[in-house]
C-alpha cells in the first residue's frame, strides 16, 4: 500500500513539475511513478506471476514459471557474450551517428550532388 501511496505523490508531483515547465523534474517523477507502480503489483502478486480466474490450482507461480538450470545456465552465457558485443555496436553507431542532420546539412550535401 506504501508503494501505491508513493506512486499517487510522484504522479501529482509530476503533474505539477510539468505544468510550471520544469520537464526535467517531471520526467523524473513519471519515471518513479512507473517504477512505484509496478513495484506495487508485484508486491500485490508475489509469489504469483499470473493467477488463475478459472481454479486456482492453475495459478502461475514464479517456481514453476522458471526455467530449468541448464536453459538458465545457457542465457547467462549467451548474455555474457553477446551482451558486451551489443553494447560496442551501439556504441559505435552512436560514434559514427553523433553529428546532427538539420536542413542546412541536407542542403548543403543537395547542392554538392547537383
Amino acid at each position: 500500500m506504501l508503494c501505491a501511496a508513493v506512486a499517487a505523490a510522484l504522479l501529482i508531483a509530476s503533474v505539477l513539475a510539468n505544468t510550471r515547465d520544469r520537464e526535467g523534474w517531471a520526467f523524473g517523477f513519471g519515471a518513479g511513478t512507473v517504477a512505484f507502480a509496478v513495484l506495487t503489483l508485484w508486491f500485490a502478486l508475489f509469489p504469483n506471476v499470473m493467477p488463475s480466474s478459472t481454479d486456482p490450482a492453475f495459478t502461475l507461480t514464479i517456481e514453476n514459471a522458471s526455467s530449468t538450470d541448464y536453459t538458465l545456465t545457457i542465457m547467462t552465457w549467451a548474455a555474457v557474450i553477446f551482451l558486451p558485443l551489443v553494447l560496442l555496436y551501439q556504441g559505435w553507431t552512436y560514434w559514427i551517428f553523433r553529428k546532427r542532420v538539420s536542413r542546412t546539412t541536407i542542403e548543403k550535401a543537395a547542392a554538392l550532388v547537383h
